[in-house]
């Protein structure tokens, strides 16, 4: 069995491009951000844990992550092939993965580095609008609803997330820098990290992933 690692700043487009990977190459898609924001709105104790940390633009501790990491594992079938999105992001993180993974017997085989400019990420992180009913993902800019605040989906109200303020996003981007700056260094004495542009849009970002995963062997 084999994972991949979709690793990259907050708004570089993990999220979106995780979900036609995974519907393309048949990954199960592990995204630490989704779970700690379900986590959270469903009041859960590591979601209490993790509320303050996420608000204040912090990362959230190693040992959090790693609980919900290692239960969603440790449920899925042992035929099963991961794709992280947004986990690890620092060493001790990468350190856990790397013996959780070895316990299923499932090979770490590429880390694919999302790489953007500081400016990209700002304009997609601070125009992000999401439907407080159905929880339906809109931007400003790039994918506006056809009313302004209003979803086109169901008729909810439009909100910007605590933690997509751009005061919040900067302490984000400079904590990201900080944090997984090692990681790219690990990896690349690995051999296993590979570099796609993802200033581009969701669908060219997918397919130049999917090529690079494709011509590594990964997305067979």
């Amino acid at each position: 069995m084999k994972a991949i690692i979709l690793l990259g700043a907050p708004g570089a487009g993990k999220g979106t491009a995780a979900e036609r990977i995974r519907d393309a190459a048949g990954f199960m898609h592990v995204s630490t951000g989704d779970m700690l924001r379900e986590a959270v709105k469903q009041s859960t104790i590591l979601g209490g844990e993790a509320e303050g940390y996420m608000h204040r633009g912090e990362l959230v501790p190693d040992k959090i992550i790693m609980r919900l990491v290692e239960g969603v594992l440790k449920d899925a079938p042992s035929h099963s092939e991961f794709m992280f999105d947004g986990f690890p992001r620092t060493i001790g993180q990468a350190d856990l993965l790397d013996e959780v993974l070895a316990k299923r017997g499932t090979k770490l085989e590429h880390v694919i580095f999302l790489d953007a400019p500081q400016r990209v990420l700002m304009q997609r992180l601070t125009g992000r609008r999401i439907c407080r009913a159905c929880g339906a993902n809109f931007h400003i800019n790039n994918l506006p609803p056809r009313q302004p605040g209003i979803c086109d989906r169901c008729g909810g109200e439009l909100y910007q997330r605590p933690d997509d303020s751009e005061a919040t996003i900067a302490s984000r981007l400079q904590v990201y820098s900080q944090m997984t700056e090692g990681l790219i260094a690990r990896y690349t004495q690995r051999g296993v990290l590979r570099r796609v542009d993802s200033s581009c849009g969701a669908d060219q970002l997918a397919a130049e992933v999917l090529s690079v995963l494709k011509a590594a062997g990964a997305a067979d």
